[in-house]
Protein backbone atom coordinates (compact mmCIF):
# COMPACT_ATOMS: atom_id res chain seq x y z
CA UNK A 1 0.00 0.00 0.00
CA UNK A 2 1.31 3.43 -0.97
CA UNK A 3 1.93 5.91 1.84
CA UNK A 4 0.05 9.19 1.66
CA UNK A 5 1.96 12.11 0.14
CA UNK A 6 0.47 15.40 -0.94
CA UNK A 7 2.28 18.01 -2.96
CA UNK A 8 0.74 21.41 -3.57
CA UNK A 9 2.16 23.43 -6.40
CA UNK A 10 2.03 27.20 -6.80
CA UNK A 11 3.86 29.82 -8.80
CA UNK A 12 5.04 33.14 -7.37
CA UNK A 13 6.99 35.64 -9.47
CA UNK A 14 8.20 33.01 -11.98
CA UNK A 15 9.19 30.67 -9.14
CA UNK A 16 7.63 27.21 -8.86
CA UNK A 17 6.96 26.19 -5.27
CA UNK A 18 6.20 22.64 -4.19
CA UNK A 19 4.82 22.18 -0.67
CA UNK A 20 5.19 18.63 0.62
CA UNK A 21 2.85 17.11 3.22
CA UNK A 22 2.86 13.73 4.95
CA UNK A 23 5.55 11.17 4.08
CA UNK A 24 8.09 10.42 1.36
CA UNK A 25 9.11 6.79 1.62
CA UNK A 26 9.86 3.68 -0.42
CA UNK A 27 6.22 3.23 -1.42
CA UNK A 28 5.82 6.65 -3.06
CA UNK A 29 9.24 8.24 -3.71
CA UNK A 30 9.73 6.97 -7.27
CA UNK A 31 6.24 7.92 -8.43
CA UNK A 32 6.35 11.30 -6.65
CA UNK A 33 9.71 12.39 -8.00
CA UNK A 34 9.10 11.15 -11.55
CA UNK A 35 5.98 13.31 -11.56
CA UNK A 36 8.04 16.24 -10.27
CA UNK A 37 10.72 15.67 -12.92
CA UNK A 38 8.09 15.99 -15.66
CA UNK A 39 6.78 19.25 -14.22
CA UNK A 40 10.21 20.74 -13.52
CA UNK A 41 11.74 19.99 -16.92
CA UNK A 42 8.74 21.60 -18.64
CA UNK A 43 8.94 24.71 -16.43
CA UNK A 44 10.74 27.38 -18.42
CA UNK A 45 12.25 29.51 -15.64
CA UNK A 46 13.71 26.73 -13.47
CA UNK A 47 13.51 28.59 -10.18
CA UNK A 48 12.20 26.06 -7.68
CA UNK A 49 11.45 25.92 -3.96
CA UNK A 50 10.75 22.72 -2.03
CA UNK A 51 8.75 23.75 1.05
CA UNK A 52 8.98 20.84 3.49
CA UNK A 53 6.90 22.41 6.28
CA UNK A 54 4.37 19.57 6.55
CA UNK A 55 6.68 16.66 5.77
CA UNK A 56 6.49 13.97 8.46
CA UNK A 57 9.03 11.49 7.03
CA UNK A 58 11.77 11.58 4.42
CA UNK A 59 13.72 8.48 3.34
CA UNK A 60 17.17 8.24 1.76
CA UNK A 61 15.78 7.60 -1.73
CA UNK A 62 13.89 10.91 -1.55
CA UNK A 63 17.05 12.70 -0.46
CA UNK A 64 18.82 11.17 -3.45
CA UNK A 65 16.12 12.49 -5.78
CA UNK A 66 16.46 15.99 -4.28
CA UNK A 67 20.24 15.86 -4.81
CA UNK A 68 19.74 14.69 -8.40
CA UNK A 69 17.29 17.50 -9.17
CA UNK A 70 19.73 19.99 -7.65
CA UNK A 71 22.66 18.69 -9.71
CA UNK A 72 20.66 19.00 -12.93
CA UNK A 73 19.42 22.47 -12.03
CA UNK A 74 22.84 23.73 -10.91
CA UNK A 75 24.45 22.38 -14.07
CA UNK A 76 22.21 24.70 -16.11
CA UNK A 77 22.55 27.70 -13.76
CA UNK A 78 18.96 27.43 -12.55
CA UNK A 79 18.08 27.84 -8.87
CA UNK A 80 16.56 25.65 -6.16
CA UNK A 81 15.98 26.11 -2.43
CA UNK A 82 14.69 23.95 0.39
CA UNK A 83 12.60 25.79 2.99
CA UNK A 84 10.52 25.44 6.11
CA UNK A 85 12.15 22.25 7.35
CA UNK A 86 11.04 20.85 10.64
CA UNK A 87 14.06 20.51 12.93
CA UNK A 88 14.37 16.73 12.51
CA UNK A 89 14.20 17.05 8.68
CA UNK A 90 16.91 19.71 8.74
CA UNK A 91 19.02 17.45 10.99
CA UNK A 92 18.69 14.55 8.52
CA UNK A 93 19.56 16.79 5.55
CA UNK A 94 22.59 18.15 7.42
CA UNK A 95 23.67 14.63 8.41
CA UNK A 96 23.85 13.55 4.76
CA UNK A 97 25.43 16.87 3.68
CA UNK A 98 22.58 17.93 1.39
CA UNK A 99 22.52 21.32 3.12
CA UNK A 100 26.12 21.87 2.03
CA UNK A 101 25.12 21.70 -1.64
CA UNK A 102 21.41 22.67 -1.79
CA UNK A 103 20.64 26.11 -0.35
CA UNK A 104 18.29 26.07 2.63
CA UNK A 105 16.19 29.00 3.87
CA UNK A 106 14.15 29.15 7.06
CA UNK A 107 11.06 30.46 5.28
CA UNK A 108 9.54 30.40 1.84
CA UNK A 109 9.67 34.19 1.77
CA UNK A 110 13.44 34.19 2.40
CA UNK A 111 13.94 31.69 -0.43
CA UNK A 112 11.86 33.78 -2.84
CA UNK A 113 14.00 36.84 -2.04
CA UNK A 114 17.23 34.85 -2.43
CA UNK A 115 16.18 33.35 -5.76
CA UNK A 116 15.22 36.74 -7.13
CA UNK A 117 18.59 38.26 -6.15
Amino acid sequence: METLIEIKQKDIDWIMIFEFAWELDETNADKTFWSLYKIIWNFEWKKIIFNLSWLKYLNSKSIGYIADIFSNIEENEWKIYITNCQEWVKDVLELVWITSIVPVADTEEEAVIAIKA
